[in-house]
């Protein structure tokens, strides 16, 4: 008799594992935002979806190409104040035909550039969604 445990024929693994590949956690937000192309002198506004302290989902009017360069501005309240957090950022990737009959698409902007002041209240605003 053969003592060495032998593993059944179906021993495979099961499921599926996912792996977050994010840097930072996101956190889901519903703030409006006003943007325009680094280049460009009109401001439209958008909404972020979801915030962490390396990029946004936001939903935008307009459709644009991934490596656009965007300033943005987003507005929240402190306590009974309007503040904003400034940034230049960069579309790294594209939903097109997330809500286009509406008019709006969905984009994963990622910060190329934030003043250390802005960078601290984003970090603060992340904080406080996060409790």
């Amino acid at each position: 008799m053969n003592n060495q445990m032998e593993k059944p024929f179906n021993a495979k693994p099961m499921g599926v594992l996912a792996i977050e590949k994010r840097k930072h956690p996101r956190y889901s937000v519903e703030l409006p935002l006003n943007y325009a192309r680094i280049n460009g002198k009109e401001n439209l506004g958008g909404i972020v979806a979801n915030a962490s302290e390396g990029g946004l989902l936001v939903y935008l009017p307009e459709r644009m190409e991934i490596g656009t360069l965007l300033k943005i501005e987003i507005f929240y309240l402190k306590g009974l104040e309007l503040d904003t957090i400034k940034a230049v950022a960069k579309v790294v990737w594209s939903d097109l035909a997330a809500k286009e009959s509406w008019g709006e698409y969905r984009y994963g902007l990622q910060f190329q550039s934030i003043e250390e002041k802005d960078f601290s209240r984003l970090v603060h605003l992340l904080k406080e969604i996060g409790k």
